[in-house]
């Protein structure tokens, strides 16, 4: 309350300065009523001038950018000053926080992996993240404030966001290439609505191939069992001589060791999914490998095709030996099959500038074709169906070799082209291989290869 005592004060003058000049007045003319007129004329008019100066000054520095204090007069208009310029202050603190916050909001949804849009009630983009704008083939500025259905002109999408029901989220192409989208509207505040996007290439990818995977399995066994149907039938309703029956015995046996072929490859790529990854301290010998793979190699061969497959590598891979052994023996395998009689089948091994190791296999085969190499490792994929099922293959080979080196952190890599034979390359990391000589040092070594490759 000291504005008050202040007012009463200033009061007090002006009736003080009134005062003395209506005595004034009164002494210069006489005239009694004169004085006291003049001397509450010039109160007043002290009063009202003070309060002028000290409310123009006020009244300037609010006109003005605020940015120096408010006057600092005494009083009621020095008071007055200073709770305005608190509460501007305030004010500008809480603006600023409000910012801080809505930056830091739309910060985050900038690193959502899912796209968000915000239209108006007109339909038109008041914002959209990075991701919104790939996915609508948009420009974050450019295009703010244009309506959405003039920039994204998918018929589909058009009808979704006109009719209003947003029960079921819309799937949608994505408008920079191939994919698929998600697209999920909700309302909120006057007619303004929340557009939510998410890529499910993937997903819609992925139960692509669980669907191809069932059905490649259903067919896969259907194969067999219909053969073995048919030949037990034969076998019952049929007076088969004892040629014919033992023939219709090896073929039974054929179809039954394909099913069994396909069951165990099944349940090898279940395991390689399931199982954790491979210890980084058990090492297991690579030639010692290979000596097994090119004795299994020459049998299926038969001599048909000259093989060079025991290279002496004197190398040690850390991981799991029948993994290991599945990878190489499927490449090698799958050579020997394809290669026409009198081709070449070898086994390089060679160390690379990075320290990391390079076992190939190279053949003198048909050769793959450029378009197929992507997709060899893909479950029950055949450049040529009924060449493979000949050959009895089952189409799991090279899918079982990528998860193997995947879990023993290599990589499978193919080079081919037709007429001039392929070579698939397995690529090991250092931190998984070691020299046979190394060996000796024993635990000792085993623990450098763990802690180099947590490290790795």
């Amino acid at each position: 309350m000291t504005w008050l005592l202040s007012r009463l004060l200033m009061a007090l003058g002006a009736a003080l300065f009134g005062f003395v000049v209506g005595a004034v007045v009164q002494s210069a003319t006489g005239i009694d009523s004169l004085a006291l007129g003049l001397g509450v004329v010039a109160g007043v008019l002290l009063v009202l001038l003070v309060d002028a100066v000290r409310g123009n000054r006020l009244l300037s520095w609010l006109r003005g950018n605020q940015h120096d204090s408010a006057p600092r007069d005494t009083g009621l208009w020095g008071e007055l000053g200073y709770r305005v310029e608190r509460a501007m202050r305030d004010r500008d603190r809480a603006v600023a926080r409000g910012r801080l916050e809505l930056e830091q909001f739309l910060s985050a949804i900038e690193a959502s992996p899912n796209g968000v849009l915000l239209l108006d009630s007109h339909e038109q983009i008041v914002w959209c993240n990075r991701v919104a704008a790939d996915h609508f083939a948009l420009d974050p500025q450019r295009d703010l404030l244009q309506r959405i259905t003039n920039l994204v002109r998918a018929p589909a999408f058009v009808a979704y966001l006109q009719a209003g029901s947003y029960a079921e989220p819309l799937v949608l192409g994505n408008g920079r290439g191939p994919g698929t989208l998600s697209i999920i509207v909700r309302e909120y505040g006057e007619g303004m609505r929340l557009v939510l996007t998410l890529d499910i290439t993937e997903r819609v990818r992925n139960e692509a191939m669980r669907r191809d995977f069932v059905a490649n399995v259903s067919h896969e066994i259907r194969t067999p069992l219909t053969v073995l149907s048919g030949f037990i039938e034969t076998l019952h309703t049929l007076p088969l001589t004892a040629v014919e029956r033992e023939r219709v015995i090896a073929l039974m046996t054929q179809q039954t060791d394909r099913m069994q072929t396909l069951v165990a490859d099944l349940l090898t790529l279940a395991q390689l999914e399931g199982s954790p990854r491979p210890a980084p301290d058990r090492w297991v010998g690579l030639d010692g490998l290979l000596l097994r793979i090119a004795a299994d190699a020459e049998a299926l061969s038969g001599g048909r095709h000259r093989l060079r497959l025991t290279p002496g590598t004197g190398v040690e891979l850390a991981g799991v030996e029948s993994e290991l052994l599945s990878a190489v023996a499927n490449l090698v395998t799958n050579a020997v099959r394809y290669t026409p009689d009198g081709g070449e089948i070898e086994v390089a091994w060679r160390l690379l500038e990075d320290g990391s190791g390079e076992l190939t296999v190279i053949d003198t085969g048909p050769g793959i074709a450029r378009e197929h190499i992507a997709r060899l490792t893909e479950r029950f994929y055949r450049v040529d169906g009924s060449r493979s099922r000949e050959t009895g293959g089952t189409g799991l080979g090279l899918s079982i070799v990528k998860h193997v080196m995947q879990r023993h952190g290599g990589e499978l890599m193919i080079q081919s082209e037709v007429g001039k034979g392929s070579r698939f390359r397995l690529v090991f990391p250092a931190a998984r291989m070691r020299h046979t000589s190394d060996s000796a040092l024993g635990d000792e070594a085993a623990f450098s290869g763990a802690a180099a490759l947590s490290d790795h």
